[in-house]
């Protein structure tokens, strides 16, 4: 099969960016809006997320739909980055938690968005090539570490947004406790067959509010033992 060309990946990003507006609508009582910040979507509109699959599923890059990508992990469905991206409402000056980097794409959306993203993954090799993946895309507000990420990343805490991109079945609260005051988390949390996509702020006093926003379904937290 004949690979596709940068001019037919740019409309395929395009007819994305329509699936998404349309999965937006179609789900606005529950998200409680009927758009995304057009900030979010021109990012999307502009991140080559060919770039971040495997080699044998570029042509499927801008189905909105997850794809493997080895290890038993997905990359997520791309209206469901847009969604979690656009809750966070993340700001010039933050600094981002991302747990479950993957091969790289939400972290190369957050980086546009945001002072720095540190990312972590519990997979060696996906971590090691989501940051040759994202080196070579000029990302360089990235940092990158390998573990548990129920544990998030302390040395850097607390941070002013945290995205999770796998399901533990309940918020691990070293999470909770690494959000700063006026902090705003997106995770996915459940048993696998009954999995919320949660949204949690933390006011400045310390107390934490949660909405269960769509049932979603990600591959499980690892939680090393």
């Amino acid at each position: 099969m004949v690979e596709a060309s940068e001019s037919d990946f740019t409309e395929l990003r395009r007819q994305m960016v329509e699936q998404i507006t349309m999965h937006t609508s179609f789900v606005s009582d529950k998200i409680g809006k009927a758009s995304l910040d057009e900030r979010i979507i021109a990012i999307i509109d502009d991140v080559p997320r060919h770039e971040f699959v495997p080699e044998e599923l570029r042509r499927f890059a801008y189905v909105d739909a997850p794809l493997p990508i080895g290890h038993g992990k997905t990359i997520s469905q791309p209206f469901i980055v847009a969604l979690m991206t656009d809750l966070l409402e993340v700001q010039p000056e933050d600094f981002v938690l991302e747990v479950g980097t993957g091969l790289g794409y939400q972290a190369a959306i957050l980086s546009r968005l945001s002072k720095k993203v540190y990312s972590v993954e519990i997979i060696e090799e996906l971590a090691k090539e989501a940051e040759r993946r994202l080196r070579k895309q000029g990302y360089r507000n990235v940092e990158f570490g390998v573990g548990d990420g129920s544990s998030g990343w302390p040395e850097h805490a607390p941070f002013d947004k945290i995205l999770v991109a796998a399901a533990p079945e309940l918020i691990p609260p070293s999470l909770l406790n690494q959000l700063k005051p006026g902090g705003k988390m997106v995770i996915p949390a459940g048993i696998e067959d009954a999995q919320q996509l949660m949204f949690v702020e933390k006011d400045e006093s310390g107390r934490l509010q949660t909405q269960e926003m769509l049932q979603v379904r990600f591959s499980p937290l690892v939680i090393a033992h």
